[in-house]
């Protein structure tokens, strides 16, 4: 008899919780570097060096699979909006 293979659900419910465990790591991140800068034009800088961050950890996380491609386009949505263009 053949291996017995996972059940689509049940990957996507790993693949949401990695996700979900990728994003809380990257909450804690920012919320420790937010905590370290204090001058405002440093905040600015920052935020947005956080936000290209947050997008680049989000593309590996797609290319790796770890999330589907609605749930990357919402984010890549949201992130983008956030960019400013000088």
């Amino acid at each position: 008899m053949g291996k017995h293979r996972a059940t689509f659900g049940k990957l996507q419910r790993e693949r949401d919780k990695k996700a979900k465990a990728a994003a809380k790591r990257e909450k804690r991140a920012t919320r420790a570097d937010e905590e370290d800068v204090p001058a405002e034009e440093a905040v600015v800088e920052h935020d947005q060096a956080r936000i290209l961050d947050a997008l680049e950890s989000l593309h590996r996380s797609y290319d790796a699979g770890v999330i589907g491609i609605d749930e990357f386009e919402t984010r890549r949505e949201e992130l983008t909006s956030r960019i400013r263009i000088d």
